[in-house]
This record gives structure tokens, sequence and C-alpha cells, in this order.
């Protein structure tokens, strides 16, 4: 091996060694926001756990649930890929959806492999393990609860919704939440996972259909209530229509102790960075708008406010990874 391999194998193995001994970071939630914070942290540490929804029934992974009777692949795989080591040609085969086909069009291949080895090892945990190892993933990506659960809405008006995909497109605000069966159970390791946390993250990620799931499982709230760390929730930037409309941040965190057993959330993580007009006007037709931060709110409930610039505009308003990742590690 020559002098410029040597280095090259030197620094990646110091680096390797630099991850490992990154901070604990369990981070719940699911959808498209989680991911974009773990493509940030895996630049730090390994040590991460993201703890993910599994109450999805639509899309490519509801037709999978309803097929084989396995949990919704889908958030889990963008979590995987989010976390792979680096970007491969594996990876872009995980994210690839079949657009034709008898039976295969709508569905990504990564949630079929999930699927395939879910079958061939008779276990939907063990088949996110050996995934993991394919993609070489820094940390682990956990279901919140092994159970079939199915999220359910009791909305403002006393009716009844049924289904995450069906409670996503309701216009009526929302009462309260439950899952069925009440009494799932938490996956251990999970619960291992925050108890051991360094830092507990929630979201960033749809309020209702991908954070407070996680939340409703029995399990997974007693151990983040037990926890005696730093715990911060993450701010989505936008309301969504039906779930969050004219939520200000104040909402969030209420609608958090007012459905888990959580007394106490550290920080709140909010975007302070004005966002184009363009992308104003456009997403105010679809009937959103920027979270407004109500300081004063806020502070009556004794979270700390962590403002800045964690934006990332392009066509659509985000979270950009490696700002809100920043952002994160000062508090670990």
């Amino acid at each position: 091996m020559n002098l410029r391999g040597l280095a090259g194998s030197f620094s990646r193995f110091y680096r390797r060694q630099s991850l490992k001994r990154g901070p604990r970071i369990t981070a719940v939630g699911g959808g498209t926001g989680l991911p974009i914070l773990l493509r940030g942290l895996k630049k730090y540490t390994a040590n991460i756990t993201a703890i993910v929804t599994v109450a999805d029934d639509g899309g490519s992974s509801g037709r999978l649930r309803g097929e084989f009777g396995i949990l919704p692949p889908g958030d889990i795989r963008n979590c995987l890929v989010a976390l792979a080591e680096t970007e491969t040609l594996m990876e872009k085969l995980f994210h690839y959806r079949f657009g034709q086909g008898e039976g295969l069009a709508g569905h990504s291949l990564g949630n079929l492999l999930i699927t395939a080895l879910a079958d061939i090892t008779g276990d939907f945990q063990t088949a996110i393990k050996e995934a993991s190892h394919v993609l070489k993933v820094r940390g682990q990506v956990l279901p919140s609860t092994l159970d079939q659960v199915t999220l359910n809405a009791e909305l403002a008006d006393g009716t009844h919704v049924f289904g995450e995909s069906r409670i996503s497109r309701v216009d009526t605000p929302l009462r309260r939440l439950f899952l069925t069966p009440g009494s799932c159970k938490a996956v251990p390791e999970a619960v291992d996972a925050i108890q051991q946390a360094d830092l507990i993250l929630l979201g960033p990620g749809s309020l209702f259909t991908s954070v407070l799931p996680n939340l409703l499982v029995p399990g997974i709230a007693a151990a983040i209530k037990q926890s005696r760390v730093v715990k911060c929730y993450i701010c989505n930037i936008m309301t969504q229509p039906g779930e969050t409309t004219d939520f200000k941040a104040s909402d969030h965190l209420s609608a958090i102790y007012d459905h888990a057993d959580v007394d106490r959330i550290d920080y709140i993580i909010v975007n302070n960075k004005r966002i184009a007009q363009s992308n104003l006007e456009k997403y105010a037709r679809e009937g959103a708008r920027p979270v407004v931060v109500d300081q004063h709110a806020l502070q009556e409930m004794g979270v700390r406010v962590l403002r800045g610039d964690f934006l990332d505009e392009q066509e659509l308003v985000r979270h950009d990874s490696q700002k809100l990742a920043g952002a994160v590690l000062s508090l670990a």
C-alpha cells in the first residue's frame, strides 16, 4: 500500500473511532422529517437510534401490510437509507420505485426487500437488522412496537376516523388520537435505547401521524418520562392542513402533553429564517403557513427556545440536515 492509501486508511479508521465515541442520541418519529435529521447526525456520531412509527396504512407500505401481514416498512426504509454510511448503488436501489408492472407499480424496491427478508428470517426486526448490514447503517433503526396497530382519531365534531392515511386527509380539527390495540407492547431494544440515551429527540415530522403514534405506545412514553436526560422537540417549519392547521409552536407541545404521559420537554428547536414569498404563496394555496413561534407561551410552559436558521428551501420547505444536526449536537 502506498503512502496515500495508508493515510486514507488511517483517516477512515480515526473517523470510525471518533463516531463510536459520539453521544448516544435517540430520535423518535417517522415520515419524511426524521430521515432529514438522521442524515445530519450520522456525520457526528454512530450511536444513533431511530424509533419509528409502524402505524402507516397507505401507499406501498399499506399494500404490503394488507397482502402479507407485515408491519409497514416505508418509514423504516427511509431511516435506514438516511443512516447508511455512504451513498451507494444499494441505497438507490432501496429507494427505487416501480412505475409500472402488474402488482409492482407504486412499490419501492426497499419495501419489497424488507418484506422478503421478514419472510425469509421469519421476523420483522431481524429483517431490519439484515437490511442495516447491507446498507452499513450507522446506528440502528427500530419500530416502536411489533404489534399490528391502527392509528385512530376522534375529531372535534365527535366523529371517528380509523387509519393513518385517512387521518392525514381530514379537514376537521383533531381532538385526540388513540391506538388499537391500546395494550401494544414497546420493542425492548427501543426502551433500552431511550434509557441509555444522552439526548432524546422528538421529531421532526408530522405531529399527529409520525411523532405521536410512537408516544401512544405505553412503554415508549413511560421510558421517556423516566429518563432524566435532555429532551428536545424539533418543531415543524410549516403547519399541515387538517393535522395542525393554525397550530402555534406551543400547540405542538400541548398536543404531546395531552396525548402522552411525558412530563417534561426541555428544549424546542424552531426555525426563524424567513421563507421566500413564492413558497409562502404556494403553501398558502394548500392551506399551510409557517408555524408561529409564540415565545411567551413557550416560556410559560417551561421550555427553552432554540431559534435559528434551520431552513433548506428549494421546491419544498424542509429542515436543513446539517444545520439541524449542529443545533442538536450543541444540546448533547
